[in-house]
Protein backbone atom coordinates (compact mmCIF):
# COMPACT_ATOMS: atom_id res chain seq x y z
CA UNK A 1 0.00 0.00 0.00
CA UNK A 2 1.40 3.28 -1.24
CA UNK A 3 2.07 5.64 2.10
CA UNK A 4 2.04 8.75 0.11
CA UNK A 5 3.12 11.00 -3.10
CA UNK A 6 5.86 12.87 -2.98
CA UNK A 7 7.55 15.46 -5.45
CA UNK A 8 11.14 15.27 -5.56
CA UNK A 9 13.04 18.36 -7.46
CA UNK A 10 16.66 17.67 -7.51
CA UNK A 11 19.18 18.33 -9.86
CA UNK A 12 22.31 16.11 -9.11
CA UNK A 13 20.81 12.59 -10.96
CA UNK A 14 23.16 10.50 -8.86
CA UNK A 15 21.13 11.91 -5.05
CA UNK A 16 18.22 11.69 -6.79
CA UNK A 17 18.35 8.40 -7.79
CA UNK A 18 19.20 6.95 -4.51
CA UNK A 19 16.41 9.81 -2.68
CA UNK A 20 13.96 7.95 -4.96
CA UNK A 21 15.34 4.69 -4.19
CA UNK A 22 15.20 4.61 -0.64
CA UNK A 23 11.84 6.21 -0.70
CA UNK A 24 10.57 3.97 -2.89
CA UNK A 25 11.67 1.39 -0.87
CA UNK A 26 9.83 2.81 1.96
CA UNK A 27 6.81 2.38 0.81
CA UNK A 28 5.65 5.87 -1.12
CA UNK A 29 5.60 6.93 -4.75
CA UNK A 30 8.17 9.42 -5.68
CA UNK A 31 7.79 12.17 -8.75
CA UNK A 32 11.08 13.45 -9.44
CA UNK A 33 12.46 16.38 -11.25
CA UNK A 34 15.76 18.48 -12.01
CA UNK A 35 13.80 21.71 -12.14
CA UNK A 36 10.98 23.89 -12.00
CA UNK A 37 9.56 23.80 -15.02
CA UNK A 38 9.24 20.08 -14.61
CA UNK A 39 8.54 19.68 -11.14
CA UNK A 40 5.32 21.98 -11.86
CA UNK A 41 4.40 19.84 -14.39
CA UNK A 42 4.32 16.79 -12.10
CA UNK A 43 2.37 19.30 -9.83
CA UNK A 44 -0.73 19.97 -12.20
CA UNK A 45 -0.78 16.23 -13.17
CA UNK A 46 -0.75 14.77 -10.02
CA UNK A 47 -1.82 14.65 -6.25
CA UNK A 48 1.00 15.50 -4.13
CA UNK A 49 1.08 15.33 -0.31
CA UNK A 50 4.83 16.43 0.29
CA UNK A 51 7.30 18.52 -2.11
CA UNK A 52 11.43 17.97 -1.24
CA UNK A 53 12.75 20.77 -3.17
CA UNK A 54 16.59 21.78 -3.64
CA UNK A 55 17.07 25.46 -3.74
CA UNK A 56 19.72 25.58 -6.59
CA UNK A 57 17.98 23.84 -9.71
CA UNK A 58 18.69 23.71 -13.12
CA UNK A 59 16.06 26.08 -14.37
CA UNK A 60 15.92 28.45 -11.10
CA UNK A 61 15.66 29.01 -7.28
CA UNK A 62 13.51 26.50 -5.63
CA UNK A 63 12.57 29.62 -3.39
CA UNK A 64 10.50 30.86 -5.97
CA UNK A 65 9.02 26.93 -6.72
CA UNK A 66 8.00 27.06 -2.92
CA UNK A 67 6.55 30.53 -3.16
CA UNK A 68 4.19 29.53 -6.23
CA UNK A 69 3.55 26.58 -4.72
CA UNK A 70 2.21 28.41 -1.16
CA UNK A 71 0.36 30.62 -3.02
CA UNK A 72 -1.98 27.67 -4.10
CA UNK A 73 -1.66 24.79 -1.55
CA UNK A 74 -0.63 24.50 2.07
CA UNK A 75 0.85 21.15 0.74
CA UNK A 76 3.64 19.69 3.55
CA UNK A 77 6.72 21.41 1.86
CA UNK A 78 11.23 20.78 2.83
CA UNK A 79 13.63 22.46 1.13
CA UNK A 80 16.90 19.89 1.03
CA UNK A 81 20.06 22.34 -0.03
CA UNK A 82 23.82 22.48 0.82
CA UNK A 83 23.22 26.10 1.06
CA UNK A 84 23.32 26.18 4.94
CA UNK A 85 24.00 30.00 6.17
CA UNK A 86 21.24 30.91 8.73
CA UNK A 87 20.46 33.49 6.00
CA UNK A 88 19.59 30.44 4.01
CA UNK A 89 17.69 28.79 6.55
CA UNK A 90 15.68 32.01 7.39
CA UNK A 91 14.91 32.55 3.88
CA UNK A 92 13.70 29.03 3.24
CA UNK A 93 11.41 29.19 5.91
CA UNK A 94 10.10 32.61 4.87
CA UNK A 95 9.51 31.49 1.39
CA UNK A 96 7.12 29.00 3.45
CA UNK A 97 9.15 25.90 3.99
CA UNK A 98 8.03 23.05 6.79
CA UNK A 99 11.21 21.70 7.10
CA UNK A 100 14.96 22.42 5.95
CA UNK A 101 17.70 19.58 5.34
CA UNK A 102 21.24 20.59 5.05
CA UNK A 103 23.29 18.64 2.90
CA UNK A 104 25.00 16.52 3.40
CA UNK A 105 22.64 14.42 5.38
CA UNK A 106 21.72 10.91 6.92
CA UNK A 107 18.85 9.19 4.81
CA UNK A 108 18.44 7.54 8.09
CA UNK A 109 17.54 11.12 9.48
CA UNK A 110 15.69 11.98 6.17
CA UNK A 111 13.09 9.10 5.87
CA UNK A 112 12.61 9.98 9.36
CA UNK A 113 11.38 13.25 9.02
CA UNK A 114 9.59 12.13 6.15
CA UNK A 115 7.71 9.22 8.33
CA UNK A 116 6.83 12.05 11.19
CA UNK A 117 5.44 14.40 8.31
CA UNK A 118 2.92 12.04 6.95
CA UNK A 119 1.85 10.48 10.38
CA UNK A 120 0.96 13.95 11.30
CA UNK A 121 -0.82 14.04 8.46
CA UNK A 122 -2.99 10.84 9.05
CA UNK A 123 -4.30 12.51 12.31
CA UNK A 124 -7.80 13.25 11.38
CA UNK A 125 -8.51 16.72 10.58
CA UNK A 126 -11.65 18.15 12.14
CA UNK A 127 -13.52 20.13 9.53
CA UNK A 128 -16.59 22.11 9.20
CA UNK A 129 -18.04 23.90 6.02
CA UNK A 130 -20.58 26.72 5.39
CA UNK A 131 -20.80 28.46 2.28
CA UNK A 132 -17.83 29.53 1.85
CA UNK A 133 -16.33 29.37 5.01
CA UNK A 134 -14.30 26.62 6.11
CA UNK A 135 -13.14 25.94 9.75
CA UNK A 136 -10.48 23.79 10.57
CA UNK A 137 -10.97 23.04 14.03
CA UNK A 138 -7.89 21.00 14.75
CA UNK A 139 -5.47 24.06 13.24
CA UNK A 140 -7.27 26.44 14.49
CA UNK A 141 -7.75 28.08 11.49
CA UNK A 142 -10.86 29.49 9.18
CA UNK A 143 -10.69 30.15 5.63
CA UNK A 144 -13.21 32.32 3.54
CA UNK A 145 -13.18 31.66 0.17
CA UNK A 146 -10.24 29.75 0.05
CA UNK A 147 -8.51 32.71 2.07
CA UNK A 148 -7.41 32.40 5.81
CA UNK A 149 -8.45 35.15 8.48
CA UNK A 150 -6.62 35.82 11.26
CA UNK A 151 -9.56 35.69 14.38
CA UNK A 152 -9.01 36.58 18.06
CA UNK A 153 -9.25 34.07 20.61
CA UNK A 154 -13.32 35.68 21.47
CA UNK A 155 -14.33 35.51 17.67
CA UNK A 156 -13.06 32.01 17.32
CA UNK A 157 -14.95 30.51 20.32
CA UNK A 158 -17.75 32.53 18.73
CA UNK A 159 -17.64 30.81 15.42
CA UNK A 160 -16.89 27.60 16.43
CA UNK A 161 -20.26 27.76 18.91
CA UNK A 162 -22.37 29.28 15.49
CA UNK A 163 -20.78 26.08 13.07
CA UNK A 164 -21.20 23.66 15.62
CA UNK A 165 -24.93 24.53 16.04
CA UNK A 166 -26.18 25.96 12.95
CA UNK A 167 -29.62 27.53 13.07
CA UNK A 168 -30.09 27.59 16.96
CA UNK A 169 -30.67 30.76 18.23
CA UNK A 170 -28.35 31.64 21.21
CA UNK A 171 -29.20 34.62 23.89
CA UNK A 172 -26.50 37.70 24.40
CA UNK A 173 -26.31 36.05 27.81
CA UNK A 174 -25.12 32.37 26.12
CA UNK A 175 -22.95 34.30 24.17
CA UNK A 176 -20.90 35.96 26.62
CA UNK A 177 -20.92 32.52 29.08
CA UNK A 178 -18.84 31.11 25.81
CA UNK A 179 -16.87 34.02 25.03
CA UNK A 180 -15.80 34.24 28.66
CA UNK A 181 -16.57 30.92 30.76
CA UNK A 182 -12.42 30.16 31.12
CA UNK A 183 -11.43 33.45 31.88
CA UNK A 184 -13.29 34.79 34.80
CA UNK A 185 -13.11 38.70 32.61
CA UNK A 186 -15.88 40.71 33.36
CA UNK A 187 -17.72 41.61 30.97
CA UNK A 188 -21.08 43.14 29.35
CA UNK A 189 -23.99 42.17 26.79
CA UNK A 190 -22.30 45.10 24.75
CA UNK A 191 -19.06 42.69 24.19
CA UNK A 192 -21.20 40.29 22.26
CA UNK A 193 -22.08 42.92 19.98
CA UNK A 194 -18.66 44.43 19.24
CA UNK A 195 -17.55 40.64 18.62
CA UNK A 196 -20.39 40.04 16.34
CA UNK A 197 -19.59 42.67 14.58
CA UNK A 198 -15.73 42.06 14.16
CA UNK A 199 -16.22 38.96 13.23
CA UNK A 200 -19.05 39.92 10.71
CA UNK A 201 -16.17 41.98 9.43
CA UNK A 202 -14.01 38.86 8.80
CA UNK A 203 -16.17 36.12 7.37
CA UNK A 204 -19.04 38.39 5.54
CA UNK A 205 -19.39 38.67 1.81
CA UNK A 206 -21.43 42.05 2.99
CA UNK A 207 -20.87 42.68 7.25
CA UNK A 208 -23.55 45.13 6.49
CA UNK A 209 -26.38 42.21 5.38
CA UNK A 210 -24.97 39.47 6.98
CA UNK A 211 -25.79 36.24 5.27
CA UNK A 212 -23.63 33.63 7.89
CA UNK A 213 -24.72 35.43 11.26
CA UNK A 214 -28.28 36.66 11.80
CA UNK A 215 -29.70 38.83 14.89
CA UNK A 216 -32.86 37.85 15.76
CA UNK A 217 -34.41 40.81 17.53
CA UNK A 218 -34.99 40.90 20.89
CA UNK A 219 -33.50 37.28 21.35
CA UNK A 220 -30.41 36.78 20.41
CA UNK A 221 -27.53 35.86 17.05
CA UNK A 222 -28.03 32.49 15.23
CA UNK A 223 -25.55 31.00 12.49
CA UNK A 224 -28.34 31.09 9.19
CA UNK A 225 -26.58 28.44 7.25
CA UNK A 226 -26.07 24.49 6.59
CA UNK A 227 -22.59 23.25 8.02
CA UNK A 228 -21.30 20.19 6.76
CA UNK A 229 -18.03 18.13 8.61
CA UNK A 230 -17.45 17.24 11.79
Amino acid sequence: MMKGRILLLEDDESLRRGICFKLEKEGYEVLACAGIQEGMRLWNNSEIDLVICDITLEDGSGLDFCREIRRISNVRFMFLTAMDQEIDIVMGYEAGADDYVVKPFSLAVLISKIHAVFARMDVKEEKIESGKVCVHKTEMKVMVSGEERSLTKNEWKLLLLFISHPRQVFSKGQLLEQMFDMDGEFADENTVAVNIRRLREKIEPDPSKPEYIKNIRGIGYLWDKECTGN
